[in-house]
């Protein structure tokens, strides 16, 4: 391990969205752009300046690949180079990411694994141009850019079967580590991930309810499952894998130089079993690291919240919502477990998330640390206090 390019033992960071899936809009397929949306291309210097101003050394940031390659094997690195220059005169050090749910125009999808070649090609490329950046998140998402365009068929692919779910996320993961096994040999770099985390919660004592609670918990765990070399808890799921590509991710497969990214809101608790109470932000934080202490029991990694907010809960809870927060981190280190930060997730409000981007109607997500006119909220000065004060105890 090279102790020059480690991460820290903790982080506070923030993260600027930047979703870009094709969905459908009156009929027609039509390009997500949050960094658009939130007119992020005309402000990036100014918005970069205002994460540094809240005590953030480190931000979660990428800029969109269809636009670096707007042709295949064509390469326009005119916003990354503006990019690094605005990071670098804010103080800021960027973890990288190449993919966020998008691809290019030139792709048809994520089942169709000719993309992941093109994943690569542009990640060397990246590399060779820039030798700064020492953390990466790859693809942000894995599992959820896998559930949305090929199980649930509302984003890309549009595809909903099982076997262009396990496809698809076959597919992402092993994209995901060829780029971070080429990173690893450029500089010796750290995979700083991001992931969706399901937090099931049975509401009734039945054995349905049970056996649904698992079923969610290996499902969603699969990604995992993969990025780590685990045995799928979920047995035949990848049986239409061709079985040499199975082999070649299970050959990449991650046990050092990582911080597992656990992305974790209020709507990531779900009911099974019955209606969803009206559970208090203390009890969504107690079911939240109740699950994150099964996770790492399992997998036995450092770990960090690469994206939280209040997504689902008025804009009164976001104070509370980050303090209960931080103390649940506080509780999971005092108790030996290596969490390693957390990432508001994101800088400014966003745009049709209610209905996971699949509305394109502009409808503002109020999540952000600043809203839609970049005034900042009330949690932005908890957050700039909490950054102050070194790691959650």
């Amino acid at each position: 391990m090279s102790d020059s390019n480690a991460f820290p033992d903790f982080v506070w960071s923030i993260g600027e969205e930047g979703s870009d899936p094709l969905v459908m809009r009156q009929g027609e397929r039509y390009r997500q752009d949050q960094f658009a949306a939130s007119d992020h291309y005309d402000h990036m210097e100014a918005d970069l300046a205002t994460i540094a101003a809240l005590g953030v050394e480190v931000v979660r940031y990428g800029t969109p690949w269809r636009l670096a390659e707007p042709e295949p094997g064509v390469y326009d690195w005119s916003l990354w180079d503006r990019a690094f220059t605005a990071c670098d005169a804010a103080g800021l050090e960027p973890i990288v990411e190449f993919l966020h749910f998008g691809l290019p125009d030139h792709f048809t999808g994520f089942i169709d694994g000719t993309w992941v070649d093109g994943f690569v090609r542009y990640v060397s490329a990246f590399l060779e141009r820039y030798r700064e950046p020492r953390w990466f998140t790859p693809i942000n998402e894995p599992g959820i850019t896998a559930r949305l365009s090929a199980r649930y068929g509302v984003w890309n692919d549009m595809i909903a079967t099982p076997e262009g779910h396990a496809q698809a996320l076959a597919n992402i993961v092993q994209a995901n580590l060829e780029a971070m096994a080429l990173v690893r040999t450029d500089r010796d770099g750290w995979w700083v991930g991001s992931e969706g985390f399901d937090i099931p919660v049975a509401v009734t004592d039945s054995p349905d309810a049970a056996a649904d609670v698992e079923r969610i918990r290996t499902l969603g765990w699969l990604v995992w499952d993969l990025h780590f070399g685990h045995e799928p808890g979920v047995p035949n799921y990848f049986d239409t894998v061709d079985a040499a590509q199975l082999a070649r991710i299970r050959s990449l497969a991650q046990h050092d130089q990582l911080v597992a990214g656990l992305d974790i809101y209020p709507i990531s608790v779900t009911a099974v079993g019955g209606d969803r109470p009206d559970w208090s932000v203390r009890e969504l934080i107690d079911f939240s690291v109740a699950e994150i202490e099964r996770w790492h029991d399992r997998y036995n990694q450092p770990f960090w919240i690469a994206e939280t907010s209040n997504l689902t809960l008025p804009l009164d809870q976001q104070v509370r919502w980050l303090d209960e927060f931080s103390a649940g981190l506080a509780r999971l280190r005092a108790d030996g477990r290596p969490a390693r930060g957390l990432c508001w997730y994101s800088r400014g409000d966003q745009f049709d998330w209610q209905t996971a981007l699949i509305e394109p109607t502009g409808a503002v997500t109020e999540v952000g640390l600043f809203d839609t006119e970049r005034v900042a909220r009330p949690v932005a000065a908890r957050f700039n206090g909490l950054a102050s004060g070194g790691p959650p105890h």
